[in-house]
């Protein structure tokens, strides 16, 4: 079962780098995110079944499947997930496959943490206004 949504914003951060995992880890949890960590994504879709994340930050390279592969099976689970995957080391092939899926956003590791934060609060404000639109057309009203 999966428990309810509140006003938190859950991220869930698969990669198999543990030092790379618990960086991130750190960096949003002092922003105020309620942030989980796993290293592959057979952990991470038992997490998905069980707790309502809103932004998954997932390596391409993980130990059992690609990044870009487990997108589907991901949003098979929760379609509204927005997905952003990572690389250390990019190149067209990868890049063109990456961006072949659903996904919100693209990191390549080597550039500024900042652009990453930024996309993340970016998954955010979607989230927030897709929710004000749905209490708009319901007629309810459960802003903050």
């Amino acid at each position: 079962m999966i428990q309810m949504r509140t006003q938190t914003k859950r991220i869930l951060i698969i990669d198999p780098d543990t030092e790379v995992a618990e960086e991130l880890f750190s960096l949003f949890s002092i922003k105020d995110y309620d942030v989980e960590r796993c290293q592959g994504i057979t952990e991470a879709t038992q997490r998905i079944k069980n707790v309502k994340f809103d932004c998954i930050i997932m390596d391409v390279r993980l130990p059992e499947i690609k990044g870009y592969e487990a997108v589907p099976i991901l949003k098979t689970i929760d379609p509204t997930l927005e997905i952003i995957i990572t690389t250390a080391e990019n190149n067209k092939e990868l890049e063109s496959r990456v961006r072949e899926q659903d996904i919100f956003y693209y990191y390549i590791k080597s550039f500024d943490r900042k652009e990453l934060e930024l996309a993340v609060h970016n998954v955010f404000q979607k989230a927030s206004k897709t929710r004000k639109v749905k209490n708009e057309k319901s007629g309810e009203d459960f802003s903050n």
